[in-house]
């Protein structure tokens, strides 16, 4: 079973996603901010980490740049999660070291293919 993060500072979209992701048979672990995400990152067991990109504390972008920069977290694949959806808030995420960027509001199940292809390059 794949562990999956996601890290949302809104309850209710942690909570949505939390409920489409275990449906798939993930296992999902929750932060709500940035600095929280790193915590739970470097705690291990992650798989694959869906990522809100405007959170407190730290956002979403530096969350991932810090992760590109530790060798020991640069190989989880990161989905960022944003409202902001023009050319250059896609191109900034991917910058980062997003592997895939969704626009809110997105479908669930380009979610769940997206989440999956991921999972599955990761293990290859």
């Amino acid at each position: 079973m794949s562990t999956i993060l996601v890290a949302d500072d809104e309850k209710t979209v942690r909570s949505l996603l939390r409920d489409v992701l275990e449906i798939e048979g993930y296992h999902v672990v929750e932060a709500a901010d940035g600095p929280e995400a790193l915590y739970r990152l470097h705690c291990g067991g992650i798989d694959l980490i869906l990522l809100d990109v405007m959170m407190p504390g730290m956002s979403g972008m530096e969350v991932s740049q810090s992760l590109s920069a530790d060798p020991a977290l640069a190989n989880i694949p990161v989905i960022m999660l944003s409202a902001l959806g023009n050319d250059a808030d896609i191109e900034a995420g991917m910058k980062a070291g997003a592997r895939a960027y969704l626009v809110k509001p997105f479908s669930p199940w380009e979610l769940l293919d997206k989440v999956a292809q991921l999972i599955d390059e990761a293990r290859v």
